[in-house]
This record gives structure tokens, C-alpha cells and sequence, in this order.
């Protein structure tokens, strides 16, 4: 080389080292595995570097399985005083079970996998080449003791991921609402981590977002979960300083059914420009090349088709569930009433048919599900929908759902107390017209409360008329329940006639009208009112008072209570 030539490489030289410098991380990164004593770092080679830890170094935030860093384009994304992870450590998720085992392997040159081994569950991380995800899967054997649940904490600093759902932001708030995780600001309005929810069948991700960068937690079928198709669950909470978007596999809050195990549940967290990703774009076949301990390949799983379905209402969307101990599943259903429900592990299942989040068919027998075959339903007509029967009045839709009635658009984003929900005490209200469509009884609904409390309106009343031929009958009047709290049931009175205290409902034993759901176990309580106690004359109003019963207490919102989804009285 000539001296000019070098004198020119040492002027050019920073310029250059300068201008690598700047190119984003995708650009210069190299995929690969560095391990040390500590962690193991991960280079996805797509502006993605994430670290797991190792080793336990006696912080109680902190554990090992961790991840430890989470840099997007060399900015650090991950709260560097707390760890993400299962719950609140992986050594802290079995009584007596501190120990944590941390390994990693690279597969193929192409993959890497880091496994997580604490108790009864394993956990999973995994990155291929160019991609800007970390796989992530979990198995467990055993419900975890501590906690009795089963959820991944993203805890990010909410600094750079500013936008996430406006319902669970609690970083504004000035007061505590109800018990330690609901909370209100200045003006009145309640922000909790329970109301960022949405039923699972309306989500494939969720996450937050910042300038130009966006985190997603991407979800599988959701086959290990429990719950069902409509269950509503925490998503995210931001705080202060965090956004700790929230992957929930099974989880203590209106759990309807026991938990699942011995399930492989896998979750993809996606780094993308700020947008939602594509769920579909994702290609976990190459799970079968990484030893996953429950992982079923399509070729070991079956499908189930139903070819007939009759009697459904196109004003609705419609669902088939399966389900058993081990898995469960569901499909929307078109209106020709065709279905397939595919890539569905090898067992026995019940079938029901849902209307909006209603039960209006469960199929006879269960149906049994083999590897790499179809099974196929005979004819279904649905003979259970309550809205089909005929009604001299009705109040709401029998559609598995509250939404209609007053406040109930507002449940599930909100506390029952927040400024913007109407009063829940209510005047009497009068039936003045025919109610008999589903457009009336919607209309019918929005004077009359969503749910009902013992301590905050103790009920609620319907007045209405009779013919003359009518009142020379008795009737009978249903109440449709979506959920109910501390043991509450209705009991009616019909002017001066009482009816007995049914029994109690089976529900989940957690809250559930405060906490942003009203997914319990559907219920409707039937009443045999007799020709006495009707008006003597056509031209006098029938009162109607339908009270929560229980032998519980409660202060106000946690007092006992239930959610309306329909009440009528039949022809």
C-alpha cells in the first residue's frame, strides 16, 4: 500500500466505521448463541437480541428462565429491574421447588432453543434465523401451587411502549377502587388490568406499541387453555413505569372448568414497525424438529364436520365448542351451516352449538376424534333457543349476553361504579307494546340494568299488562342469568305473590361483575306463576320485582348479585 493509499484509509476510516455504525441492527447483525456464565444471549439476526438468565442471583424479582434483555435495534425494551417470565418467577411456581435448570442448543444452524425446567413445567424459547419473534411454548403437568395459574408477564418499559389499551393504563390513577387492582383517576373514571379483555375468539394478539415499534404476543388455538370460546381474561396492564403485556394460559379469575394440562401451549411474541401482525403469517411446523415435550404434529391429530345445521336465526353469529378434560376448541359457523373443526387432538368430545355466547344445542353423544381422520355429526336442528318460544312480553335478547341491557356495553371495559356508567337504580319500567321481536325486547332493555346487586339496587321492576284471556291463566316467566356472584339467585314477587328462593346457580366462586366479565355458567330460573295472582282486570298494571337472593353479604359491588341476559313471560 502507498502512503497515499494509507493516508486515505486513515481519513475514511472513522467516516466508515461512522457510517456502519448508524445502520440499524437488521442490517449488521449475525444469528447465534453466546453463553455465559450468567445468560444466554440470543441474535436473531432481525434487529432482535434477547437474553435469558441462568442463574438465580437472590433478587425476588428476578429468576432464573428470565429474559433478562429484550434490545430492538440496540435500544433495551426490557425493565432491567424485573424479569419476564411465567408468573412471578419460575422459582417461585411449586411448593418447596426452588431450583431452576436453564439449557440452550442450536438446531440445524438455523434454530435456537433455550429450555426452561422448574417443577412440573417447562418452559420454551426459540428464534430462527431473520426472524424477529421469539417462539415461545409451555407444558406443565401440574397446576402451579403458588399462584394456581399459569400466565406469561411481558414487563417492558412503558416509556417506549406508550400505547396500549386505554381501560388497564392505571399509571394516571389516584385512588384505589377495589381491593389492589382496581383503581380510578381524578375525574371518576376506573382503569384496572382486568378491563383490557376481549372474549378470546375476537383476539389473535395483543401488545403495545411506541414510535415505529410494536410487541405482540401472537396466540396459538388456545387447545390447553380453559374457559371456552367467550372467556374474558386480563391482557395487559400499564403502570407507571411498565407495560406488562400479559399472556394468560390458565387463569385464576370466573374459571368455569378445571384446568388443563399435559397441553403444549405455544405463543409467538413478535416484534413488528408498530401494526398488529399477522397471525397467519407464522409457520410453527418447525416445532417438530425441536423436542418439545407435548408437541403433537397435525399428522397425529383429526378434524370433526358438521355438514347440516338448521334453525339457527341469521341475525346471530353462531359457534360449535368442543371440549373435554384435555383440550378444547371452537369454530364460527356459516350461515349454510357447514363447519370444520381441524387440527384437533385425539379424544372424546362434547359438542354444543352457541348462539352469540348462548348454548342452544348440545349434540347427544360425544364425539370421538382419531388421529389423521375425519369425524362426522349427523343432522343438526336446534331445538333449545328460548327465543323461539312464544312470549307475551320479553325484556333482552336470549343471546348468552347482558350487552343490550342499561350499562351492559360498559361492563367490561369499566368498573361498575365509574362516572360514565348510567345509575343503576332504576324507575319501575312499564311495557306499553308488543315486545314479542328481538328488536323490541332490545329496546325494551336498555331501561333496565345489566346487573343487579343486593347492596346497590336490590332489584328492579317490570310493570305490565294482561288480557282478559291472560289473566285467566298462569304463566310462566324466565330469567336468564350470564353470571352470579356470592351465591345470588332471583326470587320474584308478582303483586301481592311470593316465590320460593331457588337454588342457588353454579358459578365461579371468584369476582366477576367488577373485574370486566359477565362469562359465567349460563342459567335461566323458571317460574310457574299462578292465575291468583294476576290484577283482577285487564286495565290494571301486573308489578314485577325481581330481587337478588342470597344468604351472603356484601359490601355494594361485592355484595351478592347476577347479570341479565333475557326475561319474559310465556303465552
Amino acid at each position: 500500500m502507498t502512503q497515499r493509499q494509507r493516508s486515505l484509509t486513515c481519513l475514511l476510516y472513522p467516516v466508515l466505521m461512522l457510517a456502519f455504525l448508524l445502520l440499524p441492527v437488521s442490517a449488521r447483525a449475525d444469528f447465534g448463541l453466546t453463553t455465559t456464565d450468567n445468560f444466554y444471549t440470543v441474535d436473531t439476526g432481525a434487529g432482535l437480541v434477547f437474553s435469558i438468565r441462568r442463574i438465580d442471583l437472590g433478587v425476588s424479582t428476578q429468576s432464573p428462565g428470565d429474559i433478562s434483555s429484550l434490545q430492538i435495534n440496540g435500544v433495551e425494551y426490557q425493565d432491567q429491574s424485573r424479569g419476564s417470565q411465567i408468573n412471578s418467577g419460575f422459582d417461585w411456581l411449586y411448593t418447596g421447588v426452588s431450583a431452576v435448570t436453564v439449557n440452550a442448543e442450536v438446531i440445524e444452524n438455523d434454530t435456537i432453543k433455550i429450555t426452561v425446567q422448574a417443577g412440573s413445567l417447562t418452559h420454551y424459547y426459540m428464534a430462527r434465523r431473520g426472524e424477529p419473534r421469539i417462539y415461545m411454548a409451555t407444558y406443565f403437568t401440574a397446576e402451579p401451587q403458588a399462584q394456581a395459574l399459569v400466565r406469561y408477564i411481558l414487563r417492558t418499559k412503558k416509556s417506549l411502549l406508550p400505547n396500549g389499551p386505554v381501560p388497564s393504563d392505571i399509571s394516571q390513577t389516584v385512588k384505589t377502587v377495589e381491593a389492589s387492582d382496581v383503581f380510578a383517576l381524578a375525574n371518576g373514571e376506573t382503569r384496572s388490568k382486568h378491563y383490557s379483555n376481549n372474549r378470546v375468539v375476537d383476539w389473535k394478539s395483543i401488545g403495545a406499541s411506541g414510535d415505529n415499534v410494536g410487541l405482540w404476543f401472537v396466540r396459538d388455538n388456545y387447545e390447553g387453555a380453559s374457559g371456552g370460546p367467550f372467556y374474558r381474561c386480563l391482557l395487559d396492564q400499564g403502570t407507571a413505569t411498565d407495560q406488562e403485556i400479559t399472556y394468560i394460559v390458565n387463569y385464576g379469575e370466573i374459571q368455569t372448568e378445571s384446568m388443563r394440562t399435559g397441553v403444549l401451549n405455544h405463543y409467538t411474541l413478535e416484534v413488528t414497525s408498530g401494526a398488529e401482525p399477522d397471525p397467519d403469517a407464522l409457520d410453527t411446523s418447525f416445532f417438530s424438529k425441536m423436542d418439545l415435550l407435548g408437541y403433537v404434529p397435525t399428522k397425529g391429530r383429526g378434524k370433526i364436520r358438521g355438514s347440516v345445521l338448521s334453525g339457527q336465526d341469521n341475525n346471530y353469529e353462531y359457534w360449535a365448542g368442543f371440549s373435554n378434560a384435555q383440550a378444547q376448541y371452537w369454530r364460527r359457523i356459516n350461515h349454510s351451516g357447514d363447519f370444520v373443526m381441524g387440527d384437533m387432538l385425539p379424544g372424546d368430545y362434547t359438542v354444543k352449538i352457541y348462539k352469540n355466547e348462548l348454548a342452544v344445542y348440545t349434540y347427544p353423544t360425544a364425539v370421538t376424534v382419531a388421529a389423521h381422520k375425519t369425524s362426522y355429526l349427523d343432522s343438526i336442528y336446534i331445538t333449545a333457543d328460548p327465543a323461539k318460544d312464544a312470549a307475551i312480553w320479553r325484556v333482552g335478547l336470549w343471546d348468552g349476553s347482558p350487552q343490550e341491557f342499561l350499562n351492559g356495553d360498559k361492563v367490561t371495559t369499566m368498573h361498575p361504579s365509574d362516572v360514565r356508567m348510567s345509575s343503576w337504580v332504576t324507575a319501575p319500567y312499564f311495557i306499553t307494546g308488543a315486545t314479542d321481536t328481538d328488536k323490541l325486547a332490545a329496546a325494551a332493555a336498555k331501561n333496565f340494568p345489566a346487573y343487579l346487586w343486593k347492596s346497590v339496587n336490590g332489584g328492579s321492576q317490570i310493570n305490565f299488562k294482561l288480557t282478559s284471556d291472560q289473566l285467566k291463566a298462569a304463566h310462566t316467566l324466565r330469567i336468564g342469568i350470564t353470571v352470579a356472584y356470592s351465591n345470588a339467585r332471583p326470587q320474584i314477587t308478582v303483586n301481592g305473590w311470593s316465590s320460593a328462593v331457588p337454588a342457588a346457580s353454579t358459578q365461579p366462586s371468584t369476582r366477576s361483575m367488577t373485574v370486566g366479565s359477565y362469562r359465567g355458567n349460563n342459567t335461566t330460573f323458571t317460574y310457574t306463576i299462578p292465575a291468583s295472582a294476576w290484577q283482577s282486570s285487564a286495565d290494571e298494571w301486573n308489578v314485577l320485582s325481581i330481587y337478588p337472593a342470597s344468604g351472603k353479604t356484601g359490601a355494594l359491588y361485592l355484595s351478592p348479585g347476577f347479570s341479565i341476559d333475557a326475561i319474559d313471560l310465556l303465552d
